[in-house]
């Protein structure tokens, strides 16, 4: 055990979080997500389960320590609800977008929603999928990881 990490974070993934550069993604799926369908062996590609864990549950343990990329990069993306209008959120998708709205740290970035299959399509470039227990529909998000300055003194 260790401190200051949230436990539903694993070794393994705890791992794969700390692998990640600049810009690579994380997704975070709901337990009807393919996730095997996109181990292609173009990426260094990982799955994890989550099973049992919620979407919000499972973002925050990822996000307590996962950087996000500048608003420029398009950091936080989620898969739009098919048939709804361009800006609906699922009450699941937006639990983690008041998420991570509430972090000073991620002022300003916007959500991108994206089509079931051009989110596929990013999926595909993941450095790790999450697959959580997650059961509503469209509750899955990919996050790329940003940059920690330091500052040299």
């Amino acid at each position: 055990m260790l401190k200051n990490i949230d436990p539903l974070l694993c070794p393994d993934l705890l791992k794969l979080l700390a692998e990640m550069g600049h810009e690579d993604a994380v997704v975070i799926a709901d337990a009807n997500f393919t996730a095997m369908r996109y181990r292609d062996g173009t990426v260094s590609q990982q799955v994890i389960r989550l099973p049992g864990v919620g979407l919000a549950r499972a973002a925050k343990a990822i996000l307590s320590l996962l950087p996000l990329g500048i608003a420029a990069e398009n950091p936080v993306a989620y898969m739009h609800a098919g048939d709804k209008p361009p800006l609906y959120t699922t009450p699941a998708q937006q639990e983690v977008l008041d998420m991570v709205n509430a972090d000073p740290a991620h002022k300003g970035l916007k959500a991108q929603a994206l089509e079931r299959f051009a989110f596929y399509e990013q999926a595909r470039q993941a450095y790790v999928i999450v697959q959580t227990g997650e059961m509503s529909p469209f509750a899955n998000f990919i996050f790329k990881k940003g940059v920690i300055v330091h500052s040299v003194g």
